[in-house]
């Protein structure tokens, strides 16, 4: 495959970065983007020193204008696929939810990722390629408790990549959505510690109770395996595959 410019949003830690490293282990140029520059150029500088290509852009993903002018600030490095991965979580019963919490949950992982894709699409359609991938959740398809403004958001992507999709049938560009199960990152390690502050358990049980217990095979899902996916879903092999929902859940939703 030629290089791709590659843009990712919460390139900077977690999934995120874990897939940039991959990608740019493949020879693609990565754009990591994040709300906190020096992160970003602290992840780009690590791509670079592993021999990859990469540039740092602090960028907020509900920033309306911002987002707008990216594709213009890209005009010497177009973005061939966007990665929409930016989130974070809010655990709490929806009595106590505040308002302005469910609602940035909200913008960042469901608005953010149609504003990106409006700037960019119509690069994409002109150049005809384009791949969009958002990194879901299982929480895409099933709810948990304590998480409605992050499984509202989650569930939100699917019904907009699937639109996107029939927008985007004239052309080589194609829309979808990975929904891993629990990823071992930095984000999880959070929910676990507010999790067990919620229901009363310890750490360990709940890995073992919530977390693990409705998957048959009983782990967590690595970087790599997301990594390994979207590295397939970019590919010309993957330009019939559009508007699906690519469930990564160790068996979790066959029940």
């Amino acid at each position: 495959m030629n290089s791709l410019n590659i843009f990712i949003t919460g390139g900077a830690s977690g999934i995120g970065l874990g897939i940039a490293q991959a990608l740019a282990a493949d020879g693609h140029h990565i754009i990591v983007a994040d709300i906190n520059q020096d992160a970003a150029t602290t992840a780009a500088r690590q791509i670079e020193a592993s021999g990859g290509s990469a540039q740092a852009m602090a960028v907020d993903v509900c920033n309306v204008q911002q987002v707008a002018a990216l594709a213009d600030d890209l005009a010497d490095t177009p973005v061939d696929v966007l990665i929409n991965n930016a989130g974070i979580q809010h655990v709490s019963r929806l009595e106590d939810f505040p308002a302005e919490k469910w609602q940035q949950l909200i913008n960042i992982m469901l608005v953010g990722p149609a504003l990106l894709t409006q700037a960019f699409l119509p690069g994409m359609r002109q150049r005809n390629f384009g791949r969009i991938v958002n990194v879901g959740s299982i929480h895409s398809v099933i709810a948990s408790p304590y998480k409605s403004a992050y499984v509202a958001a989650k569930h939100g992507l699917l019904g907009f990549a699937k639109t996107v999709a029939l927008e985007t049938g004239d052309c080589d560009v194609t829309i979808n959505t990975l929904c891993p199960a629990y990823v071992k990152t930095p984000l999880v390690e959070q929910q676990i510690a507010a999790q067990a502050k919620e229901n009363n358990l310890t750490e360990e049980e709940v890995v073992s109770k919530i977390m693990l217990e409705p998957m048959p095979k009983k782990q967590f899902i690595s970087v790599e395996e997301l990594a390994d996916t979207a590295r397939f879903l970019i590919s010309h092999s993957a330009r019939n595959i559009t508007g699906q929902t690519m469930i990564l859940d160790g068996g979790w939703t066959a029940r």
